[in-house]
């Protein structure tokens, strides 16, 4: 089975609201980052915690620079968060 993203692709991470919990950082959301790992597939934890039924969905890692999460950021410009996101959550940049 082909994946949306490959390792290596720039996406951004939606910025949508939603009214219940989800497994996205509001500190993340709208930013531009790199699918450093595809993760498989894995079920949602909200679709799970609310009895829905739902299939399994590919997971990424994606890879966020530091400095452009924190203003200002004094750490080393090469620093970076990887943060696991599904694909639902994610578009092509």
């Amino acid at each position: 089975m082909t994946t949306r993203f490959q390792v290596g692709d720039r996406v951004r991470i939606d910025r949508r609201m939603e009214a219940r919990h989800h497994r996205v950082p509001a500190y993340a959301k709208g930013h531009l980052g790199t699918i450093a790992k595809v993760c498989g597939r894995h079920e949602e934890p909200e679709c799970i915690a609310y009895g829905e039924q739902d299939s399994p969905q590919r997971l990424y890692r994606v890879r966020l620079k530091q400095i452009d999460l924190w203003q200002p950021y004094e750490g080393p410009a090469k620093d970076s968060l990887d943060i696991e996101i599904f694909e639902n959550w994610l578009l092509p940049a």
